[in-house]
């Protein structure tokens, strides 16, 4: 039993490393092939990678060859557009060429025949002037006058033709003239005057102080004349105290230096105090007073017109012509009433209403230095305009509003409208009697003047001239080209408010008795 356990023993003892070894040989066979396995898997993997690769190169190489072979194909393309192209360019400048070429050759041609026509037509001229030559040697033998004579019969005949066609046309185109505009314009006239309403104030060239008292008389006079000799030498104006009871008149041709001497008189008088030295302290206050009434008239007379903006001495120089008259009408109340009518005018006409407003204004505003300053208030105001940066149309207005250049805007022709106007309303003005002689003695003699007429004669104050013609002298068609002569050199050679009719008559009489 001993010996059958040992025996087992000995022989698993035998048996168990025997089984091992061969566990491990077999364990060892198969991780042997496992490894085998893996590489040949890895072996091709990496064959499959390569044939892949392979593949995916030659795609690309096939891609690229065709992405190159198409741009190839576009480049060739495009050389060959624009070989077509230069192609066509060639053949079209080769074929202006030939057509310059062509009109060159034609050109050359017909200058050639221009050059034959000239010399033909030079010989055809020579021979048509010697013709005229002959022509003219046989019109005068047959007729008996010279050539000069010829030509001033005939163009006596032809002045005779124009003189009378040229009277009809003026004559229809001013019919037709009136009669268009005349409906518009006093239609436009009428409203703006019935629109516009302007207080007038006659100004003289004295001034009345009232005296509480004769007695105030002497004292205004001082010892020896001491008081009213200062007052003259401070103002500039004349004192007249005469028997005019409990009055003093101050006389002078400036209306500010008069209106300074009756504020510093009346200062005066309410003071009680008559003294030289009191004298000069009142005339002082006066000036400023004045200076400031200037200055407020015109402020008022920008802010009543609407005009705004204005250069401060232009303002200045409109409230200096509250103080100024022309023929008795007051200068700026005149201006005021200008610029109402332009700016009625304007918007009736779809102008610019404000500026001409300023234009009208402005139109006199050489009136407020024309007396201390050399030359007439049109070029005056002109310059004032231009020094305080007024524009080019209110410029052109001042300067035009008495013909003296021609209007260049409608604003300009407005403010002329506007100020005869103004100027022609009845009372808006007053002459002198010497001025007004004088300019009806004037018109006559322009209108004596003429060839043909026979006797002149100025009515209604001036406003119309009619003029007696010889029949004999003047025909129907001459009448109306003297009317015209007459009042274009009416307009040159006279100043006149408003407008002068001239109505030239020409009257035939034919007598005969019944026996």
């Amino acid at each position: 039993m001993l010996v059958t356990i040992i025996a087992v023993i000995i022989s698993l003892a035998i048996a168990i490393p025997a089984a091992a070894v061969i566990a491990t040989k077999r364990y060892k066979a198969q991780e042997d092939a496992k490894i085998g396995n893996a590489e040949e898997k890895a072996r091709s993997i990496i064959d499959e990678a390569l044939t892949t690769a392979e593949s995916k190169k030659r795609e690309a190489l096939l891609e690229a060859k065709e992405e190159n072979i198409k741009a190839r194909a576009d480049l060739d393309k495009e050389i060959k557009d624009r070989r077509n192209e230069a192609a066509r360019n060639e053949r079209r400048l080769q074929q202006k060429e030939e057509a310059l070429d062509r009109k060159s050759d034609g050109l050359e041609r017909k200058e050639a025949s221009l050059a034959s026509r000239e010399e033909s037509l030079r010989k055809k001229q020579d021979e048509v002037a010697k013709l005229g030559e002959q022509r003219t040697q046989e019109l005068e033998r047959i007729s008996g006058l010279t050539s000069e004579q010829a030509k001033e019969y005939l163009l006596k005949l032809v002045e005779d033709d124009v003189r009378h066609d040229s009277a009809k046309m003026i004559k229809e185109a001013e019919a037709e003239a009136k009669e268009e505009a005349d409906k518009k314009a006093k239609e436009l006239v009428v409203s703006a005057i019935q629109r516009c309403a302007a207080d007038h104030v006659a100004e003289a060239t004295i001034s009345v102080v009232q005296l509480p008292n004769d007695e105030m008389k002497g004292r205004i006079i001082g010892r020896e004349g001491r008081n009213i000799r200062t007052l003259e030498t401070m103002t500039g104006v004349n004192l007249i105290i005469d028997d005019t009871p409990e009055a003093v008149v101050i006389s002078g041709f400036d209306p500010i230096r008069r209106e300074v001497a009756r504020i510093a008189l009346e200062k005066l008088i309410v003071d009680g105090r008559i003294h030289p030295a009191r004298i000069e302290e009142m005339v002082e206050k006066a000036k400023k007073e004045v200076e400031n009434v200037i200055k407020e008239e015109g402020e008022a007379a920008t802010l009543e017109v609407g005009v705004h903006g204005l250069h401060p001495e232009l303002v200045r120089l409109l409230g200096k012509m509250r103080f100024r008259t022309s023929y008795g009408q007051n200068a700026l109340k005149h201006s005021i009433e200008v610029a109402q009518l332009a700016g009625l005018l304007a918007g009736e006409l779809g102008l610019d209403v404000r500026m001409a407003k300023r234009a009208g204004l402005l139109h006199d505003i050489g009136k407020a230095v024309d007396h201390e300053m050399e030359g007439s208030h049109v070029q005056l105001g002109a310059e004032l305009c231009r020094k305080y940066k007024e524009s080019p149309i209110v410029i052109n207005a001042v300067e035009s509003h008495h013909g003296d250049v021609e209007p260049t805007s409608l604003i300009a022709c407005l403010v002329q409208a506007a100020d005869t106007i103004s100027a022609a309303r009845p009372g808006a003005r007053r002459e002198t009697l010497e001025t007004y002689t004088t300019r009806l003695k004037q018109l006559e003699e322009i209108t004596n003047s003429f060839k043909g007429v026979s006797n002149s004669y100025a009515i209604q104050a001036g406003r119309e001239v009619r003029v007696m013609v010889v029949p004999e002298k003047i025909s129907d068609t001459d009448m109306v080209l003297l009317a015209h002569d007459i009042s274009k050199k009416i307009e040159d050679e006279m100043e006149y408010p408003g407008q002068i009719k001239v109505n030239v008559i020409r009257e035939s009489r034919v007598t005969d008795y019944a026996k």
